[in-house]
């Protein structure tokens, strides 16, 4: 039997047994020989860091800098068992030589529904309804809004925004649907079935707006005062991607008039302070970033993560690779 590949594990150990639950820890362990972990430090662990030729991050990895890297000479891949790398993979890795991947899939998938459902609430105002309810008032048939035919402006084609694109486009409601995004072609929008529009066009003329772009110093406040004073009476917005993406306080003014509404799985600052004034409006819907995955779901990272170690040690593609000209533009 060929001799398994020593492999270190670094996470917050609270989400070990989440991220790995026995059956998934066992098949990893039928892969790789685990030297140590879970690390949240790279102290103590000197002997097993210079034998690694695989690291499986996750939530808590300390960054993997020049330091490190001169500890694990012989690490080859680093494979990330949650979404985003840029909280502890820097250039210097990719300068190695080192492969990178994420599960970013993995997580993926479980944003996309929540921000289908949430298109879906929505597009039928249900937060106003919820909140004439309340009151006593049950609406008529002709006062009840409906989803039909409402033009979904999606920021970002990002790996979540096309998979809310192809769901949106897969909807019986006939949604017309409008993409902002620098980086995508006429042709490339044509292929994906959308509108590309400016963002300020978008602004205009979308009922509903969904959140989907990298959190860059250049994306910060991309909905800002000016933008969101485009946005129709009744118009609402979605964010499920990063809080920054958003002006709060300029979000708080126009839902406070009524004019908008707001579905945040997301805010600036997260979590929001127990008196913002966003957290008493009924027009508005915060939940704590659970639009990922959550709970027994989280298992999903670990299983991914443990299909790409089995990928490299048979010589194979990783399907989660992050290169590193990629970091610039991705979440």
């Amino acid at each position: 039997m060929a001799e398994r590949p020593k492999l270190v594990l670094a996470m917050r150990p609270d989400i070990v047994d989440l991220v790995l639950p026995a059956p998934v820890r066992a098949r990893l362990d039928t892969l790789a020989e685990v030297t140590a972990g879970p690390l949240t430090d790279w102290s103590g662990a000197t002997g097993e860091l210079a034998a690694a030729e695989l690291l499986l991050t996750g939530w808590g990895c300390p960054p993997l800098d020049t330091a490190f890297l001169a500890r694990a000479p012989r690490l080859a891949a680093v494979i990330h068992a949650a979404g985003t790398v840029k909280g502890h993979v820097g250039p210097e890795v990719w300068e190695r030589g080192i492969a990178v991947s994420s599960a970013a899939d993995a997580n993926a998938a479980p944003v996309i529904e929540f921000t289908l459902a949430t298109v879906w609430l929505a597009a039928r105002h249900t937060l106003g309804a919820a909140a004439a309810y309340r009151t006593g008032h049950y609406p008529g048939y002709r006062e009840r809004q409906g989803a039909d035919g409402a033009v979904v402006g999606v920021i970002g084609a990002s790996r979540i925004g096309r998979g809310v694109i192809a769901r949106l486009r897969a909807a019986p409601a006939g949604f017309h649907i409008l993409l902002a995004d620098p980086y995508v072609s006429a042709a490339e929008a044509d292929t994906l079935g959308v509108e590309l529009v400016d963002l300020d066009a978008l602004c205009r003329r979308a009922d509903i707006v969904s959140v989907h772009a990298p959190d860059l110093p250049e994306t910060h406040h991309l909905l800002n005062a000016r933008r969101l004073a485009l946005l129709q009476d009744g118009a609402a917005v979605i964010n499920t991607a990063r809080g920054r993406l958003v002006d709060t306080d300029a979000l708080a003014a126009e839902c406070a008039t009524g004019r908008l509404d707001a579905y945040l799985d997301v805010t600036d600052p997260e979590p929001l302070p127990p008196t913002h004034p966003l957290r008493a409006l009924p027009n508005v819907l915060i939940t704590p970033h659970i639009a990922g995955c959550q709970g027994t779901e989280v298992q999903r990272l670990g299983a991914y993560a443990v299909d790409e170690v089995e990928r490299w040690i048979k010589g194979e593609a990783l399907l989660g690779t992050i290169r590193a000209e990629e970091l610039t533009r991705i979440a």
